[in-house]
């Protein structure tokens, strides 16, 4: 829920607006209140002005209504905000490594004398055969 600051009708639209927003999910990157109609949207800095009821955002030379602005700048701010979560991108590492470990296990194996359907095709002996002379 959004909470808006009492004397600033600017923060008071866009309030009612997220809190009767009937998508929510799609609300996932939330609106800081910086100054009256500056907020922080992710990484981005916006300005917001209320115009006959509808709240639109500035980009650019002119303006996006605030369904086309999150339509078109949530995704990408996600993309950031994913890069830089620390959490993420270890567990992705970690991932990372179990699959590649796994992979040196199987490419191991016929090493140890085992074959594998990777390495060793039909007719092909394992290098750790010894050919007689």
């Amino acid at each position: 829920m959004y909470i808006p600051v009492k004397d600033d009708p600017i923060d008071k639209r866009l309030a009612e607006f997220i809190n009767n927003y009937p998508e929510r999910q799609k609300l996932k990157i939330m609106f800081m209140r910086e100054n009256e109609g500056v907020y922080q949207f992710g990484t981005k800095r916006v300005w917001i002005r209320v115009d006959k009821d509808k709240i639109n955002i500035r980009v650019g030379g002119g303006y996006l209504s605030i369904d086309e602005f999150l339509d078109q700048y949530t995704p990408a701010e996600l993309e950031k905000l994913e890069r830089k979560d620390p959490l993420k991108k270890f567990s992705e590492k970690i991932a990372v490594q179990k699959t590649i470990i796994g992979k040196e296990v199987r490419e191991t194996s016929p090493l140890r004398g085992a074959t594998s359907p990777t390495r060793d095709s039909p007719g092909r002996q394992s290098p750790t055969h010894k050919r007689a002379i």
